[in-house]
């Protein structure tokens, strides 16, 4: 048996309780590299209890749509932004805190040139590509202490949405 969440586009507004959206939007702040370079500044709020920032690569394994999400992880010690090194949609899947357990999750599709980066103790799916490459470079916390907390659903939910062409 499994519980079914529909994914819906990423966007600004819906993912804002969550984190924050990475893409360029409007104009840029101001430009630079001799005016050729639109510069869109500080769009992710990188919070860490400790530790500094590092940047990782991570070479996830596509998935497809329905996906079943059996575990939400979540980071108490820093946010965590994943960017995108291709030009894909991937699955991300967020959801509130219910007294140290995940909410009912909810679920979006990123498309290409949207970013996100998750903020401080919200829980989330594992790395989802819906296509291959699953290549992310990846900002979050480097140090010392445990800085995951993983929650496994007794009955899984079962992500549903149109999957890529």
């Amino acid at each position: 048996m499994t519980r079914s969440v529909i994914a819906r586009p990423l966007s600004a507004q819906h993912f804002a309780a969550f984190g924050d959206v990475l893409e360029v939007q409007g104009d840029p702040d101001k430009l630079i590299n001799q005016g050729l370079c639109g510069r869109h500044h500080d769009r992710g709020r990188m919070d860490f209890s400790t530790g500094r920032a590092g940047i990782s690569l991570f070479d996830a394994q596509p998935r497809s749509l329905p996906f079943v999400l059996e575990m939400m992880e979540r980071h108490p010690d820093g946010s965590q932004a994943f960017i995108p090194m291709h030009q894909n949609p991937y699955l991300v899947v967020v959801a509130k805190d219910a007294g140290g357990a995940p909410a009912q999750p909810v679920a979006f599709v990123a498309q290409p040139g949207q970013g996100v980066n998750y903020h401080r103790n919200v829980w989330h799916g594992v790395l989802c590509p819906l296509a291959p490459p699953g290549l992310f470079a990846v900002v979050d916390r480097i140090g010392d202490g445990a800085n995951l907390q993983e929650h496994w659903f007794d009955v899984p939910w079962q992500i549903t949405g149109d999957a890529p062409g």
